[in-house]
């Protein structure tokens, strides 16, 4: 598995700063904790999200990767990316941020082998960069994007291309 900096930024960031775990809720999963495990069963929509330091001004994207497929200890397809929602803001009454934007990768529910072990899936939320326009990286007709597409993702990559500033807050879940 190629681990991009972003990746390994964000997760740092969290171990030593609390106040920086993204709110995430999956259903009857409410304030999900940095490892907290979620059926995939009970993660098939897209998570609540909600951001302590949210500003009403401000406009958030989203990026969701699974680090592990297929296999934790085999993990050559990884990271995949599972979600990523432009447009997202504070809803003015509490931290919880929503979006009428179009996705640019529709959300991918968890969905390991059952074979295999549990993997993980990081949650990154930036500010949004100034004139971003997620139609440029979204698929034609708000189609799904395919699984090819999604394998060995790099955020450190994509990050750069659209100027992405430093991450605000993550969090993760294991699923199976």
């Amino acid at each position: 598995m190629r681990v991009d900096k972003s990746v390994e930024a964000g997760l740092a960031l969290i171990a030593k700063d609390k106040s920086r775990i993204l709110g995430l809720s999956h259903g009857n999963h409410t304030n999900i904790q940095p490892g907290d495990f979620v059926p995939k069963g009970d993660a098939t929509s897209p998570p609540k999200l909600t951001y302590a330091a949210a500003s009403p001004s401000a406009t958030y994207l989203v990026i969701c990767l699974d680090l592990d497929g297929p296999f934790p200890n085999f993990s050559v397809c990884s990271p995949a990316l599972h979600w990523l929602q432009p447009g997202l803001k504070s809803t003015g009454t509490d931290t919880e941020l929503l979006s009428k934007d179009p996705f640019v990768c529709d959300y991918a529910p968890p969905g390991p082998p059952p074979i295999g072990s549990p993997h993980r899936y990081v949650y990154f939320l930036y500010e949004q960069p100034d004139g971003f326009d997620g139609s440029k990286y979204a698929p034609p007709g708000g189609k799904g994007v395919g699984i090819g597409p999604r394998m060995r993702w790099s955020l450190d990559d994509w990050g750069k291309g659209v100027g992405l500033g430093p991450v605000l807050a993550v969090n993760y879940h294991s699923s199976q």
